[in-house]
């Protein structure tokens, strides 16, 4: 499957397996957790919660990717991609702390600003990386591999450790996974473009305002 795919992308791949799969281990039952396990939690927290994630993350998303595109080289976009990676394993292990609905959405709203730098970073990236010959495959091997498996996967875990160990054991495991899973990107560094690698791929583009 990963023959003759080049480091960034399979690194790339491989990451998102453990980091999706660490999220995704308790996403189908948040709400579960929300409802059962913090008090004044019911279907509206829920809702709430994950409206201000996603509200928080697109209202930053697009000022943030306009800032990591003017500015040269893939070490911004590097860096923003690692922090938040690792950041963001602490909001599972954060989870573990909320005894009101309010402490939720302040972590929500958090995590939220976190993803706003990490999605455009980790885009910018892997496009620019992923083999010209064969872009559908490396895109649906990130689409079937390190989201669909690892969902599938790590679904029917999270549910089973809860049923038998609890939510807090499983957000524990989770964060740790997540934040040790974005040491994986540290072996990427010399491999990526340094300042001009505009040139080689949208020359015309480079001083472009958007």
């Amino acid at each position: 499957m990963f023959k003759n795919i080049n480091k960034v992308v399979k690194v790339f791949v491989i990451a998102d397996f453990f980091y999706n799969s660490a999220f995704s281990s308790f996403a189908p039952i948040f709400a579960i957790f929300i409802t059962g396990q913090i008090a004044g939690g019911s279907a509206s927290v829920a809702g709430f919660a994950t409206a201000i994630y996603w509200a928080v993350k697109s209202i930053c998303q697009l000022p943030i990717a306009r800032f990591l595109d003017r500015t040269d080289g893939e070490h911004d976009d590097f860096w923003a991609m690692f922090v938040g990676y690792f950041l963001s394993g602490l909001v599972p292990i954060a989870y573990i702390f909320v005894r009101e609905p309010w402490h939720l959405y302040a972590i929500q709203g958090v995590y939220g600003f976190i993803m706003a730098w990490v999605v455009p970073a980790w885009y910018s990236i892997f496009t620019r990386h992923v083999d010209k010959w064969r872009i559908s495959f490396e895109w649906s091997l990130e689409s079937v591999f390190s989201v669909g498996l690892a969902t599938a996967g790590a679904a029917a875990l999270g549910g089973f450790m809860v049923d038998r160990l609890g939510f807090q054991t499983l957000f524990l495991a989770a964060g740790v996974l997540a934040m040790l899973t974005s040491l994986l990107f540290l072996t990427l560094r010399p491999s990526l473009f340094g300042r001009n690698h505009q040139d080689r791929v949208l020359p015309e583009r480079r001083h472009q305002n958007f």
